[in-house]
């Protein structure tokens, strides 16, 4: 008897340390983050260095691929949204004279466009 538990103790001893270095190479490879919040684990995406530039009616993202741009009034209503396409580019804001708020992702920026 004692000879079954030993043998049943090292078997489950092996299957959980591979259970445990699985669980670390997959950990490792994933891009993606498991956020748990409320008993709700949902994805998360890696921080960004997403910067906005503004320049007259110009505005400049990077870091921002496959994001959207949102200019938003400071009544908070939605003004215009723009999709980002590449690493590095350039809108032009074609809104009236004013204050906005320009988001894009986790990114928000106040600026007026004279």
């Amino acid at each position: 008897m004692q000879k079954i538990y030993d043998l049943m103790r090292k078997r489950l001893l092996i299957f959980s340390s591979f259970l445990c270095m699985t669980a670390a190479v997959s950990m490792q490879a994933e891009p993606m983050l498991m956020a748990m919040e409320m008993g709700v684990a949902e994805q998360v995406e890696p921080e960004r260095n997403v910067s906005i530039t503004v320049e007259a009616n110009s505005v400049q993202v990077t870091g921002a691929t496959g994001l959207v741009l949102e200019v938003v009034s400071l009544t908070g209503r939605q003004v215009a949204s723009y999709r980002i396409d590449s690493p590095a580019q350039r809108i032009e804001l074609n809104i009236p004279k004013g204050c906005y708020i320009l988001k894009v992702g986790k990114v928000v920026r106040k600026v007026t466009v004279k």
